[in-house]
C-alpha cells in the first residue's frame, strides 16, 4: 500500500466526494476485476455512510456489482486523465484486455476482496444496498461505505488541502465528450 494512503473516519467519509468529482468505479466478482468512470455519483447519509451512483445496464462493472454486492468508489487525479477516460470508453466485454490498455494498477486492502485502483486521491469501500427497482428503472445503486482512505497529500484533518497540493494530484470534473476540469481553486467568505 502506497505510503501516502491514510484511513479516513467514516462519518467524514461523504467529504471525499461531496465536491463532484468524476470517480471510478471497481468491482470484482469470481476472479473478473473491472473498473469504469462514473460522472454521477454522490454522498447520501452519514450514519451509516452511504453514497449513490449511476451505472447504465450496458457496464461489466455493473453486473460484477450486481453478482458480487460490493464495490469501491475512487477519486481519480488529474495525473489519471487518460486512464480514467480511456476506462470510461472501452468495455470489458469487447475489451478483454481493457485494464491492461489503460494502464490500470489494482491494489488490495487488509479485509477487503476488492479491487482498489492505484494513484487515486480517496477510496470508498462500499456494500451494495440492494434497491431492485431504483438499479433497474434508474440505474442508480446505492452503497454503505465500509471503509475510506484518503491520500493525505491533498485531504487530511477531514478536508481537502488542494491549493497546497501538487496540481497533478487535483480531482477531475468530466463535463461531456471527453471534456474535463481539474477543481479550481477555493474561495471563503474571507476573500
Amino acid at each position: 500500500m502506497d505510503s501516502h494512503i491514510s484511513p479516513v473516519d467514516l462519518p467524514k467519509a461523504y467529504r471525499l466526494i461531496n465536491h463532484g468529482p468524476t470517480v471510478l468505479v471497481s468491482a470484482c466478482h469470481a476472479g473478473v476485476d473491472n473498473v469504469m468512470a462514473a460522472a454521477w455519483a454522490c454522498a447520501l447519509d452519514f450514519a451509516p455512510p452511504k453514497l449513490t451512483v449511476v451505472l447504465d445496464k450496458s457496464s461489466k462493472t455493473r453486473e460484477l456489482i450486481e453478482r458480487s454486492g460490493a464495490f469501491v468508489i475512487q477519486v481519480p487525479t488529474v495525473a489519471q486523465l487518460r486512464l480514467t477516460n480511456t476506462v470510461g470508453t472501452l468495455s470489458l466485454s469487447t475489451e478483454p484486455d481493457k485494464l491492461k490498455k489503460s494502464g490500470v494498477e489494482l491494489f488490495g486492502m487488509a479485509g477487503l476482496d476488492l479491487p482498489f485502483v492505484a494513484g487515486c486521491s480517496a477510496w470508498l469501500a462500499c456494500k451494495l444496498i440492494p434497491e431492485q427497482h431504483n438499479q433497474q428503472t434508474y440505474d442508480l445503486f446505492i452503497g454503505e461505505v465500509v471503509g475510506a482512505w484518503a491520500d493525505e497529500r491533498v485531504f487530511s484533518d477531514g478536508r481537502w488541502h488542494f491549493e497546497d497540493a501538487d496540481p497533478a494530484l487535483r480531482s477531475l470534473h468530466h463535463v461531456a465528450g471527453g471534456h474535463f476540469y481539474a477543481i479550481g481553486e477555493p474561495v471563503s467568505f474571507g476573500d
